[in-house]
């Protein structure tokens, strides 16, 4: 980055004037490190965002995908990956904090930062207690899935020997659209049915797009 002033490298710009001065296309530069025989890490910071529709693209993205653009080999793939998991892990509670989920849009606040924006779909409970507070959220099932994928049997196995009194399902669509599928009907059916016979209540089945979400209950299809 010789031919861009001192003021101007993201990296001495960052130190003069705090992380927050940076432009997206800067802080992917500071994360790449450096460039390539080429260009600078800024001129390939610009094409990764270019070629994967900005930051939301970026978080959608696998190592695979971004190693496709020129200058970005597996090892700076796997650094832009790395700060954007760390990115979603500040957004979670500590494990220590027993959060409540009083409403859909609670389990879905608790959801979108971890699990929103995945490029593969995965199936996943939060377990509650009886006073509907977190005690673990587990993935079950990653991959395309549909009701055969997904047995009621295997989410009610691991509810009970989780103690839990109530169950939120959750799965993302890597579309980003929550629009539920007619497998997604049916498997919230299914669990429905599955749960009154265990005695163990779902209390939402919770599908995750990007930034939205849809909850059957709140929908006031559960």
């Amino acid at each position: 980055m010789r031919e861009l002033s001192l003021d101007d490298r993201p990296r001495e710009k960052l130190a003069r004037h705090g992380v927050a001065a940076l432009g997206d296309n800067e802080l992917v530069a500071v994360v790449l490190g450096s460039g390539c025989r080429r260009t600078n890490a800024l001129a390939i910071a610009n094409d990764l965002l270019a070629a994967r529709g900005g930051l939301h693209g970026l978080v959608r993205s696998t190592c695979d995908d971004l190693a496709r653009v020129a200058g970005i080999g597996r090892v700076k793939a796997a650094q832009v990956l790395a700060a954007l998991e760390l990115g979603r892990r500040t957004l979670g509670r500590a494990p220590s904090a027993r959060i409540q989920l009083r409403a859909p849009r609670d389990a879905a606040a608790y959801l979108l930062p971890s699990f929103g924006s995945r490029p593969v779909e995965q199936f996943g409970l939060i377990l509650l207690d009886t006073k509907h507070r977190v005690l673990r959220t587990t993935v079950l099932a990653i991959g395309s899935l549909n009701t055969s994928v997904v047995q009621p049997r295997e989410v009610f196995r691991e509810a009970a020997l989780g103690g839990a009194a109530a169950v939120v399902a959750f799965h993302n669509h890597p579309s980003g659209d929550p629009t539920p599928s007619p497998d997604d009907v049916e498997l919230t059916r299914r669990l429905m049915a599955a749960g009154i016979v265990m005695g163990i209540d779902l209390a939402d089945h919770i599908i995750l797009g990007d930034v939205r979400y849809w909850s059957f209950k709140e929908m006031g299809q559960l």
